[in-house]
Parts: C-alpha cells; sequence; structure tokens
C-alpha cells in the first residue's frame, strides 16, 4: 500500500484539527468531549448539561452528513456486509466503551492529551486488539 503526500498531509491536518477540537471543547466545557461518556450521561435523567450534549452530537452528525454530501462521491461505506453485521458492529463497540471506561476519542485524544496513564494503556489495548481483529479477520476469510 502507498501513500500520496496528499493523503499523508490530509490526515496530519485532521488529526490536528481533531485535537484542537478537543481542547476547545475542553478549555470552553470544562468537559472531556469523549463520545461515549457525552452519549451515555445524556441517557441519564439527573443530566444537568443534556443541552450542550445535544448540540455536540448533533454536530457531529451534521459534520458527517456535510461530508457525504459535499465530499468524493467514491468514498462510500465498504460494501460485502449486510446491516446486521453492522448493527451488531456498532452494538459490540459500545459495549466494549463501557467496559473500557471510554472510547477511543475520549482515551486516545483527551486522555493522553491530560496526560492520563490510562488513558494510554487503554488506548495501546484498543489499537492492538483493533489490529489483531483486522489481521484475523483477513486471515479467516481469505482462505475461503
Amino acid at each position: 500500500m502507498t501513500f500520496s503526500l496528499e493523503s499523508l498531509l490530509t490526515g496530519f491536518i485532521g488529526g490536528c484539527l481533531i485535537g484542537l477540537g478537543s481542547l476547545l471543547g475542553l478549555a470552553v466545557s470544562g468537559k472531556v468531549p469523549g463520545i461515549s461518556g457525552v452519549f451515555a450521561r445524556l441517557l441519564k435523567r439527573a443530566t444537568p448539561d443534556k443541552p450542550w450534549r445535544i448540540l455536540f452530537l448533533a454536530g457531529l452528525i451534521a459534520g458527517a452528513f456535510l461530508v457525504f454530501c459535499l465530499g468524493n462521491p467514491t468514498h462510500s461505506v465498504p460494501g460485502g456486509r449486510t446491516w446486521p453485521v453492522y448493527v451488531a458492529g456498532g452494538l459490540l463497540v459500545g459495549f466494549g466503551t463501557r467496559i473500557g471506561g471510554g472510547c477511543t476519542s475520549g482515551h486516545g485524544v483527551c486522555g493522553i492529551g491530560a496526560g492520563a496513564r490510562d488513558s494510554l494503556v487503554a488506548t495501546l489495548v484498543f489499537m492492538t486488539v483493533g489490529a489483531a481483529t483486522v489481521a484475523a479477520w483477513n486471515v479467516i476469510f481469505s482462505a475461503s
């Protein structure tokens, strides 16, 4: 697999914007903008700060929608899988974020940036297990 300078630069700029967005969210709200925590606390009745959580999640969805509508039409959802597979994957990710005390955005972007050792460990575990899962998937399904 080869990478162009443009794709590397795009990834770098995107990563910087994610980090700056996380820093801005923390500075403005005083809360870590990890997606699983934002969503989980939105579901609790006694959460007094629901408006910013709703706006945060709405902004994520609106941003993804805009990128989908205005972006490169060659980018699409990978084919070859059915909706039940995507739903099961989403449920497993949600379950994993509760077990892991947060998601990759919370631990990887916000936690490591704040110097939390448990976030560094969690992110290393997430990435290692993710890479192992992809490798196993490719071995199992390329053999058939």
